[in-house]
């Protein structure tokens, strides 16, 4: 028995899947899910002991036929039509909802509609009109502000592709306290991303900084230095380096590996 890595789209998460055929990386499958049939595309093979083998994984059906694939097609332009269809009755029933994105599953025993809203919303009414236009099990899933910018897309201020649209695919919590252990500006123009959330580079950079500012006073604080006594100004938190003022002067210092190892 084979355990495998399956992906519904390529921003999506990747779930495992266990197999008695060999799947090749890469290749598309139709996969059992709670859901019902789902079209997915191999992204690795996961080693697991068999002692550790869960049997609670489900099932790669087949790999994918060229019919599969003209369903998947087909059930992805239907889904887009179902999308604007349900915006519409969104604004005709006046609910305060952005709708993100709908998907077929592949046996169509489903449809799922994203959306993204800031309280919670009474959507029996749209569910009701949905169901009766589709004839299928209807799902209206609400997502926070991040997954709306993961799933949407966007630059960031830094000019790239954002971060959660494209390599991040774990979203760990954000505190404000990253963003002070950066010694950033606490502006929520400058930390926070397009989703008005924390950025999340401030999660993933937090323990780089954490380790460089183990050396680094704190701003304010009086040290003694090869220039005398004086009171930290400003730091270079990356590059380990310091500035102090004494006597009106401004001196850089730089923490050397030396004096790291020696703390």
């Amino acid at each position: 028995m084979r355990v495998y890595g399956v992906k519904f789209n390529d921003k999506g998460k990747t779930y495992n899947f266990k197999s008695e055929i060999e799947c090749p990386i890469n290749v598309t499958v139709i996969v059992e899910t709670e859901k019902g049939l789902q079209f997915g595309k191999v992204v690795k093979e996961i080693e697991i002991d068999n002692k550790k083998f869960d049997e609670n994984y489900k099932d790669i059906i087949r790999i994918s036929t060229k019919d599969d694939y003209h369903i998947y097609l087909n059930n992805l332009k239907d889904a887009e039509k179902a999308l604007k269809n349900a915006k519409s009755i969104v604004n005709e029933l006046k609910l305060n909802m952005n709708l993100i994105d709908a998907n077929y599953t592949f046996d169509r025993k489903q449809l799922l509609f994203n959306f993204y809203a800031e309280e919670r919303i009474d959507f029996r009414e749209l569910a009701k009109k949905l169901a009766a236009s589709y004839k299928t099990r209807i799902e209206l899933r609400q997502i926070g502000a991040r997954d709306k910018a993961e799933q949407i897309g966007g630059i960031g201020m830094c000019g790239r592709a954002l971060c959660c649209s494209g390599f991040l695919k774990n979203k760990e919590t954000v505190t404000i306290n990253m963003a002070k252990n950066q010694n950033l500006s606490l502006n929520p123009s400058k930390i926070n991303g397009l989703c008005g959330r924390l950025l999340c580079c401030l999660g993933y950079e937090d323990e780089e900084y954490t380790c460089c500012r183990k050396m680094l006073p704190e701003i304010g604080e009086s040290v003694k230095t090869e220039y005398g006594m004086g009171v930290v100004t400003s730091l270079d938190i990356l590059n380990k380096k310091y500035q102090i003022e004494k006597d009106g002067e401004i001196f850089n210092i730089e923490v050397s590996e030396k004096n790291e190892s020696n703390k």
